[in-house]
Parts: C-alpha cells; structure tokens; sequence
C-alpha cells in the first residue's frame, strides 16, 4: 500500500494575488482548510501582520536559500536527504498556546496511566471503557510484561503528539507518538536558522531551545533508580546513556545533538553489556560506567522478533530493567499506547484515569473490526483517511480522496479481508500557511508535532514544536520521511 500525495500543483495566477502586493503568486487561501495567517484576503491575523509586512520587503528565494544552507552546514539532516526548513514561521498566541499545552500534558498522563492498567489490572477494560482487542491486537503489545511492568517509572517519558487544525480552526490531535518520538533538535535548529534570517522580525517568543534541554534532562533524570539519584553516577547525578543506531540512522543528526546538550554518550548496542543485573557500557578512551538510564533511540523497540525469540535489545536490557536495576525511556511496551487504534479512546482514558473531560479533542478514529463501521467506510471510502494500526512516517497511509481507482479498490479489499489492520479517520483538510515556493509566498498545508517531557510528578510541553508542510500544493502528508518540510514555530508570549 503506498502513500498517495497530488502533485499538480494548482494555478499559479498572473502574478497579482488576493494581497494586492503583485508579488505572492499563488492565491492565498486557494487550498481547502484553515488559513492560519489571513483572516480574509488582505487580512492578516493579528499575530502575523508585523510578519508579513517585513517580507513583503524581503526576496523570498535568498531568504529560503540561507535559512537551508544554515541547516546544511549544522548537519541537519534525515538520513541522507537534508532538511528543508521554510523561513516563514508559524505562529501561535500565548494563549492559544496555554489551553493547548494544558490539553497535550493532560492527554500524555492519561496515556501513562493506560499503559500501567494495560500490563496490570485493566480496569478500563473491565469498565467497558476500552475493549480487550485495542491491547491484544496492538501491534506494540509485549505480552511478556503482563503484571511486570516496573513500579512507579513513567512508561511515557517523551511524547510527540501530532495536532492538526480543523476548518473550525479548533486544534484537534491526529496521532499520539509514544514510542520513540523525534523531532524536537530539528525544531530547535530551524528555529536558531529562522532567527539568523529574520532578525529584525521582533517578537516576544519563547525560547525552544532554553525549554527542551532542560525538560529532556529532568525527563531522564527522573527516570533513574532511586527516582533521580542513580548508583552510578556519584554526586554528578546518575549516568545516563543515549541508545542509537549509530551514525548510519536515519535520525543520526538527533542523536548527536541531544546527547551533545545533554553532556552524555550517544552507544549502540556494541558498547553495552550485561555484568549480572547491571548494564554496563564501554566509553571513548575504554572506560567502563555503570548505567542508571537508556533513553531508548535506536530503531529497534521489540522484545521478540518475528521468530518469537528475544531481540539483542531485550536480551540486553529487559532483566535489569524488570529487576530495576536501570531504567528505559521511553519503556518497553508504550506501544501498545502508540497504537493508531487506542487513539480512538483516549478522551475515555482521560474521563476513566483522571476525572477530567479532555481539554483537547482527538480527530475522531473508526475501528473497521467493526462490521458495521467496516460498512460505512466501504461504502464511502473516498472520505475516508485509511491507515495501519501500526504504521509510522505516514508510510502505508492512503487519502482515498486523492487515491486512484485501483489504490482505492486495494483499500476496500483490505478492509474486508483483514479489517483488524486498519483504521479509518474522515478526511481532515489541514489548516494551510504562506510557505516560499519558487520564490514567491502559496498557502501549503502543515500540522504540528509539539513535545511534552512525563515525570513522576506530572507532564509539561515546551512551548513550540516542529511545524511539518507539505511543499506539494494540496498534499496531506507531512511527514520528513514522505518528503515533507518544516517550520519554526514561535509561541508569543
């Protein structure tokens, strides 16, 4: 099943658009959705007007090109591609912000409660709130840590949760990324890159930068055994290691810079061992440290591969974790939280867990295991977003709307032939945003991935985030490893 994006670009006008500066090609607002910047044509939102008016001084295509080679030449890049970064930032008001952020820690400590009751007592299953199979199916479920989830750790100690605006411009989460989410160095560089290039573009933002490193540190710290303290780490605090792929991943840029501001080393697997219920790794120079913390990078998450026997990951880490000799984050397991089907439950997981109503709204998710919701979807599959349970990076996601015949008929064959696969979301036209392309300022969609950071004491989000865009006009999919871009992000204060 692939990823199905337009490409056509839409008319790009004769060269005076509905802002009257004759300078911004295509028509802002022609794309369906939420304009976040205008009001109505030649209307800027509030936020925004100081903005706009300095680029209508500015050329586009130098400002484009020097915000990209900044991000050239810190690295940042996704694999081997580099990461594009529009110099037009999105912008949020504070107190847009402060109901959001309220709503995003409020949703991550009930998805850290879902995941206790999930390896314990499932008591949200015995309340009818959630059913038994959004657990047993999920894709991340670890069967092995039924009842043996460690006592008193955050399951969820970093979380990317991806938010969309709807055409009523109420912002609305389209996926919860639980596992090993990524993206927040990304957001820092393009914000520093977006800076350097408009710096005469005052506003009062927060800083991300100044929020992240700080929030990750506690995150990491906290997890340790003892609750902060550690065993190894003396009275600098416990040792913490950051586990990755190497510098052959993907996310190699991410994993060098968080451990860079985190003063920590960035392993693989080949630099740890296990000496009893310790893990112990081997650092630059040959010396050995014992390890209180794993912030878990590395692409492997399982504790079983397919030929059910226990992955090195698990072989490595599993006992000591389970005995509490080191701690993981985020931990085993999360995924079962991860799963596009336990979206769909997460406002009854923030009423059951906390007795709260939820401050911020899911785009709501339709479970096809359902005969009758298999039905509807079937019969109308052309307003239908469809997506597997346990995909990632938009891959396997099919817009019907945007989908060809055949596309669509595969969809429908899945559908009836192996429905527990999937879920369904209606079709959710994303806000759009003035994004430079080809020199000149067209309405492109875009999400928001921001980040909270769980201790044992509550949830914050750091003010800002990754503001992902389609370059395509009309595209949906946002994501880095479908081709996507990024945004600075600046909350106001």
């Amino acid at each position: 099943m692939t990823v199905l994006e337009p490409v056509d670009d839409e008319a790009r006008g004769s060269g005076e658009d509905s802002h009257g500066d004759g300078r911004h090609g295509e028509p802002h607002g022609a794309l369906e959705g939420y304009d976040e910047a205008y009001a109505a044509p030649g209307s800027p939102r509030a936020p925004y007007e100081r903005l706009l008016g300095e680029l209508a001084e500015v050329d586009l295509g130098a400002l484009r090109a020097q915000v990209w080679k900044r991000m050239e030449a810190i690295g940042a890049t996704f694999g081997t591609q580099p990461f594009g970064v529009d110099p037009v930032p999105r912008i949020l008001a504070a107190d847009e912000w402060a109901s959001l952020s309220a709503g995003l820690a409020q949703r991550v400590l009930a998805l850290n409660a879902f995941v206790r009751d999930a390896y314990g007592e499932r008591r949200i299953v015995t309340a009818g709130v959630v059913p038994a199979h959004v657990i047993e199916q999920a894709d991340g479920y670890e069967p092995d840590l039924r009842g043996r989830l460690p006592d008193g750790a955050v399951p969820i100690g970093v979380a990317g949760l991806d938010v969309v605006r709807d055409t009523c411009g109420t912002l609305r989460v389209l996926e919860d990324n639980l596992r090993m989410p990524s993206g927040f160095t990304y957001a820092v560089a393009a914000q520093e890159a977006v800076l350097e290039a408009l710096p005469h573009v005052g506003a009062p933002r927060h800083d991300l930068a100044a929020g992240v490193a700080p929030a990750l540190a506690r995150t990491l710290r906290d997890a340790a055994p003892g609750g902060g303290g550690g065993s190894g780490g003396g009275s600098d605090g416990p040792v913490v290691v950051l586990l990755s792929e190497g510098e052959d991943g993907a996310t190699w840029y991410e994993h060098a810079t968080a451990a860079r501001w985190l003063g920590i080393p960035a392993v693989t697997l080949r630099d740890l061992r296990r000496h009893g219920r310790d893990v112990v790794a081997t650092l630059p120079g040959g010396r050995r440290v014992k390890v209180d913390v794993v912030y878990r990078r590395a692409d492997e998450d399982r504790l079983r591969g397919d030929d059910g026997r226990p992955t090195a990951l698990a072989e490595l880490l599993l006992e000591p974790w389970l005995a509490g000799h080191v701690a993981v984050v985020n931990a085993f397991g999360t995924g079962v939280a991860d799963d596009k089907l336990a979206h769909a439950h997460v406002e009854g997981m923030i009423r059951f867990y906390l007795g709260q109503e939820p401050l911020l709204k899911s785009v709501p998710t339709l479970d096809p295991s359902d005969p009758d919701v298999a039905a509807r979807v079937i019969a109308d599959p052309r307003s239908y977003v469809v997506k597997p349970r346990s995909g990632e990076g938009g891959k396997g996601v099919v817009v019907c709307a945007h989908a060809d015949a055949a596309d669509v008929r595969r969809v429908v064959h899945e559908l009836r032939e192996r429905p527990e696969r999937w879920i369904a979301q209606e079709t959710v036209a994303l806000s759009h945003h003035p994004t430079v392309v080809d020199g000149r300022l067209a309405p492109r969609h875009i999400d928001l991935r921001p980040f909270v950071f769980a201790t044992r004491t509550g949830a914050t989000a750091v003010p800002g985030g990754l503001t992902r865009v389609a370059w395509e006009a009309g595209a949906l999919v946002v994501n880095s490893s479908q081709q996507g871009g990024a945004k600075d992000t600046w909350v106001l204060r």
